[in-house]
């Protein structure tokens, strides 16, 4: 008998973490969303100690984005959409991304009485991150 999860397709969703990842770097510039996020935040961008931490904040969202990208790889598998092309992934990821990610997101903003724009911005980033992992995972054979 093989390992648990042996049928999953390690590289692909290696590269869709990757690409979740990445996706951070240009959702999180000052190309997009980086001046409305940090003012909604309110982060002194001047204090050294708003940098501290970065590399296991990093690391650690890496980690976080793999075992998403491995629950996609899993439910792909077990619903039978795996290599079903990027349409298949599209609504995966979609649907990963509004109903576990963006909403539980926003059931911690509507407590912590964070603003809309936030939420438009963590939540999108967090849909539209699944929805290229499902990609991937779903279209890579």
């Amino acid at each position: 008998m093989g390992n648990l999860f042996d049928y999953l397709n390690w590289p692909a969703i290696l590269v869709a973490a990757l690409a979740y990842f990445a996706l951070g770097a240009l959702w999180y510039s000052k190309i997009l969303f980086a001046k409305r996020w940090i003012a909604d935040l309110k982060i002194d961008v001047n204090n050294p100690d708003a940098k501290k931490g970065m590399g296991l904040m990093f690391g650690g969202s890496f980690v976080l984005m793999l075992v998403q990208s491995l629950a996609i790889a899993i439910l792909a598998e077990r619903i039978g959409i795996r290599g079903a092309g990027w349409m298949g992934g599209l609504k995966l990821g979609a649907l990963v991304g509004c109903c576990f990610s963006a909403a539980s997101v926003g059931v911690n903003y509507l407590y912590e009485k964070k603003p809309l724009s936030l939420f438009l911005i963590n939540a999108g980033y967090a849909i539209v991150g699944n929805i290229i992992a499902g990609i991937i995972i779903c279209s890579w054979m």
